[in-house]
């Protein structure tokens, strides 16, 4: 289970600090803006991995979502969350990572400043049990065909969208 005390940075939206909010205050409706991390992991084939989330988590329970996703930590950067997001959740420590941008999330209960990376990457992949319910790799076709079914979380959907089109390529 997410730990509602765990602190997160509150942020503008450059990614300046302007305080701390519990984890269970940023998710629980203040709409306080708060930092993430993605990573795209792609293969040298041009499939995208993506992870299921667990059906515990507070926010999409049992959806498909974007390889890594995570919040950065107080007191981390976002290389550093990126890193450790990385490694707690697929295992992977040595990959490179391509920042592709940022934006503003907001859903009914939240707003998060995400940090949007992609890397490609052909070593082993080794999914937390503990932190999610699997993970496999899709063409850009299967996720175009399951797009808008309630397969994949909102913000993936919106993200895959924003930074690859209807179909991916590396």
């Amino acid at each position: 289970m997410d730990n509602k005390e765990e602190l997160f940075p509150v942020v503008d939206e450059n990614g300046r600090i302007l305080g701390s909010i519990p984890r269970g205050e940023a998710h629980g409706g203040s709409m306080a803006l708060h930092p993430v991390v993605h990573l795209h992991l792609f293969n040298s084939s041009g499939e995208l991995y993506l992870q299921k989330r667990p059906t515990w988590k507070d926010i999409q329970p049992g959806r498909w979502d974007t390889a890594t996703g995570g919040h950065v930590g107080l007191g981390e950067n976002v290389a550093q969350a990126l890193a450790r997001e990385v490694r707690e959740e697929l295992g992977v420590t040595d990959f490179q990572a391509e920042h592709l941008g940022s934006y503003v999330f907001e859903s009914d209960r939240e707003r998060e400043l995400v940090y949007v990376n992609k890397a490609v990457y052909d070593g082993p992949v080794t999914p937390n049990a503990d932190e999610l319910d699997g993970g496999r790799f899709w063409t850009a076709d299967d996720i175009a065909a399951n797009m808008g079914k309630g397969v994949f979380t909102p913000n993936f959907e919106s993200e895959y969208m924003k930074f690859f089109g209807c179909r991916h390529s590396l």
